[in-house]
Parts: structure tokens; sequence; C-alpha cells
């Protein structure tokens, strides 16, 4: 809960022509540079920069747990005005070990992003996260409010167990009752009361092929209800044996450990620390991975943010709609809050 940035079934030219003068993605870039950062005896971190060295400094968090980053992420971001970090979180994408739990919780994430920001001699950032990076950004904002320039925040997910509870027990399953029996397959019904758990058995169990089933379960129930277009749309890497295991298994590690939060709903309790910063939020409304009651509260209990509700989009980052709010909001904050990235 999930992607930041999911690769849909639309062509090139639909994400770059948006109809009725909707905004596209920015023209695909390459990185700058790359590099590595060894931020425990256990892992090391791949990132990499892009588009304009002295521009401003905004640092892109992936979804998941677990997603990885993708070269997509960047492209909402004027590169002539942004300079754009981004990086694969423990255990993901490039970063190694890869799907690897121990020392891997919202904390140590939260310290890597600070420990990536003084290795980048960065003074402060703009803060970009969808669904579960929509999480993390807000738990950095949270214990690093003086080193954020702003925020900009897709599908909120404030990892509360009602949400838990909406997607993965039954909930979402009256939207997608087919999806629903293809994810539950691999469970015994014994064991159907609390899915999270039995997954996360088979998931860090020792049985291989257990393992590989109930990823391949957990990773497709998630692609094939992130947009409007439902099922037809899993994304290809949804299909990749490599990627599922890696996905599965970190994510299942976070729910069943509740985030690691101190007390459900700790992320809306944070809110009064952040009310200075300026924040847009961007949330489909058909969004059924991550409800749109979740982007409503954090909207009450932060009444300064902007919340731009999209008619026409589930929960994928490019929906079209959702891909026009998100170029729109870093556009507008670049115009009042660019500045060198080095304070």
């Amino acid at each position: 809960m999930h992607n930041s940035l999911i690769v849909s079934t639309m062509h090139e030219s639909q994400m770059n022509q948006s109809p009725v003068g909707r905004r596209g993605l920015y023209p695909a870039i390459e990185p700058r540079r790359t590099g590595r950062l060894k931020v425990s005896a256990l892992h090391e971190l791949h990132w990499e920069e892009s588009g304009n060295p002295d521009g401003l400094a905004l640092v892109s968090l992936h979804g998941g747990p677990g997603g990885g980053s993708s070269p997509d992420m960047r492209r909402f971001f004027d590169p002539a005005r942004y300079r754009i970090f981004q990086f694969d979180q423990r255990g993901s994408g490039q970063s190694t070990p890869r799907g690897e739990l121990a020392e891997n919780t919202t904390w140590d994430l939260v310290n890597d992003i600070e420990a990536l920001r003084q290795h980048l001699d960065i003074q402060r950032w703009v803060v970009f996260g969808g669904s579960w990076g929509s999480t993390l950004a807000l738990s950095y904002a949270a214990l690093h409010p003086e080193r954020c320039v702003g925020l900009i925040l897709r599908g909120i997910f404030l990892l509360m167990k009602s949400e838990l509870k909406w997607f993965y027990q039954g909930g979402a399953a009256h939207l997608f009752p087919d999806a629903w029996e293809r994810f539950i397959a691999p469970i015994p019904l014994a064991e159907r009361g609390d899915l999270i758990t039995a997954f996360y058995a088979r998931l860090t169990g020792p049985d291989p092929s257990a393992r590989l089933s109930a990823a391949r379960a957990w990773a497709q129930w998630e692609g094939e209800t992130l947009s409007l277009a439902g099922p037809d749309g899993l994304p290809a890497r949804f299909r990749d044996d490599s990627f599922v295991d890696t996905f599965a298994r970190i994510e299942s590690h976070y729910f069943i450990n509740k985030g690691f939060f101190p007390d459900d709903g700790w992320l809306l309790s944070q809110v009064p620390k952040l009310r200075h910063l300026p924040c847009t939020i961007v949330h489909g409304r058909y969004d059924v991975v991550t409800p749109l009651s979740s982007a409503f509260a954090l909207k009450q209990a932060w009444p300064e943010a902007k919340l731009d509700i999209i008619g026409d989009a589930g929960h994928s980052s490019l929906e079209l709609g959702i891909v026009d709010a998100l170029v729109r909001a870093a556009d507008a904050l670049a115009a009042v809050c660019a500045s060198p990235s080095k304070g």
C-alpha cells in the first residue's frame, strides 16, 4: 500500500498528452549520477540524482514498502527547476541485501532519509511520496520538520488498523470479489480470520513453494485493485517472481508490525508539528487500496493543506488525473519555494 509509481497499461503517448488540458509527465531523463550509501553493517542503499544540480532539492519516496524506485518517478518534476533524488529503501530495488527484513523498520527508513540528506549536503528539501511513500514522508517530516521545504503526497496511507482491515480482511473484496478469491486461494479456510498473519507465516517460512505461491497472490491482489482499469491493468512487474517475493515479504513484515508505530493513528497525532509547511494531497475518489477517508482525515487535521480529489481515478499514480494534479502541485511549489539546494 503501496506503490508510489505503478507501470500501468497506458502507452507513453497517453502519459505525455493528457486530454482536456491535463498535464502529462515530463520527458524521460537519465540520472546525472548514482551512488551507494552504507547505512548499517547490514544495509546499503542505491540512490540516484537527476535534474538541475542548482535546483530545488526534492526526495521522491517509493511505495510498498518494498516496491523499489522507478525511472518514471522523476518525471513528475520539471528537471529545469528541481534537483531530484530517489533511493531504494532497505531490502528493495537495487539496495542490498535484497528482501532483508532485519534492521528494516519505519524508523530505520526515516534515519536513512536523513543520512542521505547529510551525505548529499542538502540543507532542506521537498518530500514527495505516494501510498506507503506518503506514510514514510509524513513519518520523516514529523521527526525532521526543519529539513522539509514542503510535502506533496498521493494516495494517503496512515497505516492504521482500519486501513489494513479494509484491504486485507474483506472490505475491498466487496468491489473486487473475483480478485479476492484469487488472493485468498493459498490460505486454508481455518486461517482466513487473520490473513496478514497467515500470509506472513508463508512469506517468511521455510517452504519455497508456499512462499512463492503466497507472494504471487499477495502482489496480484494489490496489482489488480490499483486502478480503474481493474484486473486487466495488472502491471508487468507484478508478474515478476523476483519482484513479488521481495515486495510481499517486506509489505507483510511492515503490516504485521503495524508500521512500527507506537500507537494507532500516530501520524495524525503528529500533524500539529507540520502545519506550517506547504502541503498538497492528491487522492483518487475511487482509490480502493487506500480509501479517500484517510486523505480526508489528514485534511481535517491539517486544514492548511490542499486536498485535490480526482473524480475519475483510483490508486495508481499514472492515472491521467493523478498525473495532472501531481505535476501541477510540483510546478506550483517550485514557483514559490525555488532556492538552491545547499544552505
